[in-house]
């Protein structure tokens, strides 16, 4: 039983002003494993202060001495990675070797790349007389989900402190535990006393808090559309800077020169990893409409071919939803799938055979679908593929771009110059040509409702700035 019942603030493990406490269940027994407290806005009023005195100082520290501070915590992180992964594992359901792998992992590989970025991040330039310096915007409020949740910590964390700001954290509650790994992380690392702050507690609550609060300059959001546009709104009176990286519905599409066996099955892999629950998964499957009862039968293989169950057993490949209620979501999605018509080819409503507890899901392939039903339309988050017939190129970007989201996109060719001419077309932050990786010094962000802002690589850390000019700092030549 995992029990973290204090906040970090002001370098300190301290108790919350009121004593109340949040369940944390395991996702894969339903049992509660553990508890955080919930925090209030007294928590959070004491978190700000100790962040906006620490600002002054830290935010006039050197290139030099940030990536000094950034190296020492990999360099703690590396010494607690099992311990991270451990709690990923318990806290949202990940598998073992995705858990120590892709999901911690990724923490470790934006702490990296931050490093790098800053590194050739130029700060100040000129133009004739006048000095354009970019500054840290302040104080920063970092709120962040739980299906990936140290990577969104660390990517949030790891380029507020490469621009020189100070924070407050608050992960989510479904999900906290790795975050609370990661605070003793940068406690052991050195980070300065006031510089990150951590408050557990609810989003309607904590983060209502800290996203209203005056002395907070920026809100850097990853969760929901619906809870990312209730940020903004509390945000909105301070006229504080606000980043979201929020919902997407991402499509795929499949030209009629692929190898459609490979590519259906890396697009149904992707679809289920990690349950389903990744905003940037390929969940809309575009394929030529004489070609779809086919392109079905191949990712129906594929599903029925995973093994689903005790994230702890070794060889399983998909663990259990985050949540009752996200259980209770998905499997309301796919009941909707067969009612409005879609053809049903592998998987359904309940959980697999042999599993009577936990929130597991079975994973599901829908064919014929339009675009119109729900499942094409709303975020399932949840490991259900859409098979989308189209009949031209025209129609297949038309489609895709039919959505309220923007996050991600992909499209599979054997032609890259065709391929290339679909992605420029499709409206959205990123697009993979032929399931290409994503690249860590590249931007993660979306169009539409999939949010606003940046992150990853030097534009990650730019999202942390001011930019000030100031004329007539160099004498006028004669």
């Amino acid at each position: 039983m995992r029990d973290w019942l204090k906040f970090y603030i002001d370098g300190e493990w301290v108790d919350p002003a009121s004593p109340a406490t949040i369940e944390v269940v395991n996702p894969a027994t339903e049992a509660v494993c553990g508890h955080v407290s919930a925090g209030s806005a007294a928590d959070v009023n004491s978190a700000v202060a100790a962040a906006k005195k620490a600002l002054p100082s830290f935010s006039q520290t050197s290139r030099e001495e940030r990536m000094q501070l950034l190296q020492a915590i990999l360099d703690a992180f590396a010494e607690r990675h099992s311990d991270i992964a451990e709690a990923v594992m318990e806290e949202m359901g990940a598998p073992w070797k995705l858990a120590k792998g892709a999901q911690t992992y990724s923490g470790i590989n934006h702490i990296k790349t931050t490093l790098r970025a800053l590194n050739d991040l130029s700060f100040e330039t000129s133009h004739r007389t006048t000095r354009i310096v970019r500054e840290p915007i302040g104080v920063c409020a970092l709120i962040t989900p739980w299906n990936w949740p140290v990577n969104q910590v660390a990517c949030k964390v790891a380029p507020a402190l490469a621009a020189g700001c100070t924070m407050v954290l608050k992960p989510s509650e479904v999900a906290p535990f790795d975050a609370m790994v990661f605070a003793e992380v940068l406690d052991a690392a050195g980070v300065p006393a006031g510089v990150f702050n951590l408050v557990n507690g609810t989003g309607p609550v904590v983060g209502a808090a800290m996203s209203e609060h005056p002395d907070v300059a920026m809100v850097s959001f990853t969760g929901s559309t619906r809870a990312g546009v209730e940020v903004a709104r509390n945000a909105a009176p301070t006229v504080k800077r606000v980043a979201q990286e929020l919902g997407g519905k991402s499509a795929n599409i499949l030209l009629d020169d692929v190898d459609l066996a490979t590519a259906v099955r890396t697009g149904a892999e992707e679809c289920f990893e990690n349950a389903g629950q990744s905003c940037n998964a390929p969940t809309r499957m575009l394929v030529p409409a004489d070609r779809v009862e086919e392109a079905a039968e191949i990712a129906a293989e594929v599903a029925n071919s995973i093994a689903v169950g005790d994230p702890k057993q070794e060889g399983i490949e998909v663990g259990p939803l985050v949540s009752d209620i996200q259980w209770n979501k998905v499997q309301a999605l796919i009941a909707k799938g067969i009612e409005e018509g879609a053809t049903l080819a592998a998987g359904g409503t309940g959980r697999p055979d042999g599993l009577d507890k936990g929130y597991f899901v079975r994973p599901t392939v829908f064919a014929d679908v339009n675009n119109s039903m729900t499942i094409a339309r709303e975020e399932i988050f949840g490991p259900v593929l859409s098979i989308i017939p189209y009949a031209d190129e025209d129609e297949a970007v038309a489609i895709a771009n039919d959505t309220l989201y923007g996050l991600s996109s992909y499209v599979s060719s054997s032609n890259l110059e065709r391929a290339r001419g679909i992605a420029a077309k499709m409206q959205s932050g990123m697009v993979h040509i032929n399931y290409a990786h994503l690249d860590s010094m590249a931007p993660f962000g979306g169009y539409k409702q999939s949010g606003n802002g940046r992150e990853w690589g030097p534009l990650g850390i730019e999202e942390f700035l001011e930019t000030k000019s100031i004329y007539g700092y160099d004498a006028q030549s004669a």
